[in-house]
């Protein structure tokens, strides 16, 4: 690929990508911690959809407990399923947009606890985004 070619396709990528000029690849740079977490309270402005996701976090909380106190696996995997249908239920039916962890599901699953800890600390509102102390 010539550099007047690489030039182009680097013009025409999405943001957050960038194509080598040495190759074809396309490499995703991953957002830093601190752009990532304003990223994923962009998507997280409806409330109900956060109050699904806290829902949902407290699910999987309590099933982690349950399955270090039963010892079995079980009830994590309930409680994962359970998270995540919630979480989603927020998005497609309320938020109307697609969950970030289709595209970063190990930011997403670190940012969802960092926004049930600061909807615990009072940081976050689930009742109006006016009251949020976080940005």
């Amino acid at each position: 690929m010539n550099q007047t070619t690489a030039q182009a396709a680097k013009a025409n990528a999405p943001a957050g990508t960038e194509k080598t000029s040495h190759s074809s690849l396309i490499h995703i740079k991953r957002p830093a911690k601190l752009k990532f977490y304003d990223f994923y309270l962009n998507e997280h402005q409806n409330m109900a959809c956060r109050r699904w996701h806290f829902a949902g976090s407290s699910f999987g909380l309590l099933g982690l407990a349950k399955s270090v106190k039963n010892r079995s696996a079980k009830p994590l995997l309930k409680g994962i399923a359970a998270g995540y249908a919630c979480a989603w239920v927020g998005h497609f039916f309320f938020e109307k947009n697609k969950p970030a962890s289709f595209k970063f599901p190990l930011q997403s699953f670190v940012s969802d606890f960092r926004m049930y800890s600061d909807v615990l600390r009072g940081r976050l509102s689930l009742k109006d985004r006016k009251f949020d102390k976080v940005r």
